[in-house]
């Protein structure tokens, strides 16, 4: 059989204490993991997610469920979005878009996600992840040109810049 310990001591030497009905890990007097004995059939796997790495536990969280609570977080437009990768895609491949998808929620708010997804299934009737990552980036830049100022300063008429004006020429006696 198989059990668990936490991933910081993989390749430690532990001491293992059994009983009947439990089976207890320790590291220099200190335990590190417990787990009821398994019965039955050779090379079952007792394994407790607290003890994984968080890239593997994140791993384990990525499920179709899961990408469809997230969407409904985000808005009706991701979620149908969502829906449609799923069903459209062996469940493998779409939850590789998923993930495309829910990384772009690090650069990007879940209004900006939603807007993006929204326009998505306006135009498209077989939605994409590349042409959504196209409205997102013109989102951004369109979000970027209204914030630049266009507007000079207005200049008054003692103002001149660089010029000295009529006064250093002697050309304005008053």
């Amino acid at each position: 059989m198989f059990y668990s310990v936490p991933y910081d001591y993989t390749r430690e030497d532990v001491d293992v204490r059994l009983t009947a009905n439990l089976i207890e890990v320790y590291f220099k007097d200190v335990r590190i993991a417990s787990h009821t004995r398994l019965k039955g059939a050779i090379g079952q796997y007792a394994t407790n997610t607290d003890h994984m790495p968080d890239n593997h536990r994140l791993y384990l969280d990525h499920n179709p469920e899961n990408n469809r609570a997230w969407a409904r977080t985000v808005g009706t437009n991701m979620e149908q979005f969502v829906t449609y990768i799923l069903e459209n895609n062996v469940e493998k491949k779409a939850l590789g878009f998923l993930a495309v998808i829910r990384n772009l929620n690090k650069k990007h708010s879940n209004d900006q996600m939603e807007a993006a997804a929204k326009s998505l299934l306006e135009v498209a009737s077989q939605p994409t992840i590349s042409v959504y990552k196209g409205i997102l980036d013109r989102q951004k830049k369109k979000a970027a040109r209204a914030s630049v100022v266009t507007e000079r300063p207005s200049q008054s008429k003692e103002d001149h810049g660089f010029t000295r004006g009529a006064k250093y020429f002697g050309g304005d006696r008053t």
